[in-house]
């Protein structure tokens, strides 16, 4: 998924070979740091990213009261372009000290051409103790760790009204099986489509669907497989991809099972991914896919979201019961200079002090394990700080913002707009991967 809100990361496979495709014949490389490495600073460290408006406002409110008890201003600056711009800027000499990055394919070019510094000690303590192994691997290329995690988001979240299951006589889905059982169970009572949908996007329209198919890619053919399709090992057209569309396409492909109060399965095209809401919160639509934040989308349409309130949410389950893989994103933090001030930057950013700041201010959630999901006011980010949390969870950041955009914004969002419309899953496949670059 690309929305307008949520974007990110990859895994170790996956970064090994993004990485490979670092230019030949620049100067530097892995771990590169300069000579005044540890200097002390000027007092002010310089912070670059996406991440705009309240989400903003929330970041340097997080790390206010930090600024003063160590006499470090750190300024802020976001933009849209980051993704152009950050490399512009590292390769014309004029860097920030700290980048977030949102994609990890950028964040490993950078550092494997030796513009970000290797992580400091203190940083790479604080991410073995409040991290997984697989949140640590994103901030690694070719076995030298770089950066940190930053925030998280989580995907692949099903909405559904309490109540309803409860007037129904159904609960709660275990597997995959379990949830076309529920599917046909709450058509059959009552007679209508059990599902709504909408992909509508403007330019990205389609990206909701690459979320439903990377869920299933997932949870299907495991971690190993997602990594290599990422990385193209696994192109598009072999049969464990075809298999997750298929999967997909029992629900979205059914006329019988979508588009609630939209219309037929062509619909899902047209219907902006935001509207969904309001029959979810009416209890015209009984079943909808959609990421975390989408609780924000409930409460405009006006409803409440929480385990005993009007509207609640438990995860695309897995394959067989007792598995829990899912999909989300999130950023990393690589710096640029490596002077003493930044550094302590890089350590606080790090730490589950920063984290418990952010998430008490309502400004994003993270896979810190030092995090109390507690002090989040949204039941759903709580629920998604446990599901990060969980030693259990096997966690992957979304694929089409690993691969590259001539893909995973490309090819992949306009293949699954023809596969609603009616192409056939194997010319699907075979168009999507025709968007690979050939090196």
């Amino acid at each position: 998924m690309r929305s307008s809100l949520h974007r990110r990361i990859t895994a170790p496979i996956a970064m090994a070979a993004i990485a490979g495709l670092a230019l030949a014949g620049c100067s530097g490389g892995p771990g590169t740091t300069t000579d005044d490495a540890g200097a002390e600073g000027d007092g002010v460290v310089t912070v670059y990213s996406t991440i705009a408006d309240f989400e903003a406002e929330a970041l340097e409110e997080s790390w206010a009261e930090w600024e003063k008890e160590n006499n470090i201003d750190i300024q802020y600056e976001f933009s849209k372009e980051f993704e152009s711009q950050i490399s512009i800027r590292a390769q014309g000499g004029n860097p920030p000290d700290i980048g977030i990055f949102p994609q990890p394919g950028l964040f490993a070019d950078l550092a494997s051409r030796g513009f970000i510094k290797k992580a400091p000690a203190a940083v790479e303590a604080n991410v073995d103790e409040y991290w997984s192994a697989d949140w640590k691997a994103y901030g690694t290329v070719e076995d030298v760790f770089y950066g940190a995690p930053f925030k998280a988001n989580l995907k692949g979240f099903i909405w559904f009204s309490p109540a309803k299951f409860t007037e129904w006589g159904v609960e709660v889905p275990e597997t995959w099986d379990e949830l076309l059982t529920l599917t046909k169970a709450i058509q059959e009572k009552t007679g209508t489509q059990p599902w709504c949908a909408g992909f509508g996007s403007g330019d990205a329209t389609g990206w909701p669907g690459t979320d439903w198919v990377e869920d299933l890619v997932l949870r299907q053919a495991g971690p190993d497989v997602y990594d290599k399709w990422v990385a193209n090992e696994v192109p598009f057209t072999d049969p464990a991809i075809a298999e997750a569309f298929d999967s997909v396409g029992e629900i979205l492909l059914n006329p019988a099972y979508v588009n609630a109060s939209f219309g037929d399965v062509k619909s899902i095209n047209s219907v902006p991914f935001g509207d969904v809401a309001a029959p979810i919160v009416e209890g015209t639509c009984a079943l909808t896919h959609q990421a975390s934040f989408f609780d924000g989308f409930l409460g405009d349409a006006g409803g409440n979201v929480g385990p005993d309130a009007d509207i609640w949410a438990f995860m695309t389950p897995s394959i067989e019961a007792g598995g829990q893989a899912v999909v989300g994103g999130g950023e990393i933090v690589g710096a640029f200079a490596d002077d003493a001030d930044t550094q302590a930057v890089q350590e606080y950013l790090s730490s589950p002090e920063w984290a418990n700041s952010l998430v008490s201010i309502g400004g994003g959630i993270s896979a810190n394990t030092g995090v109390d999901p507690e002090l989040v006011d949204s039941p759903i980010l709580a629920e998604s700080i446990r599901i990060l949390q969980d030693p259990d969870t096997t966690f992957r950041f979304d694929a089409s913002d690993l691969m590259p955009g001539a893909v995973g914004s490309g090819t992949f969002f306009k293949g699954i707009v023809s596969w609603i419309n009616g192409t056939p899953t194997s010319e699907v496949l075979t168009s999507i991967e025709a968007g690979w670059p050939s090196s």
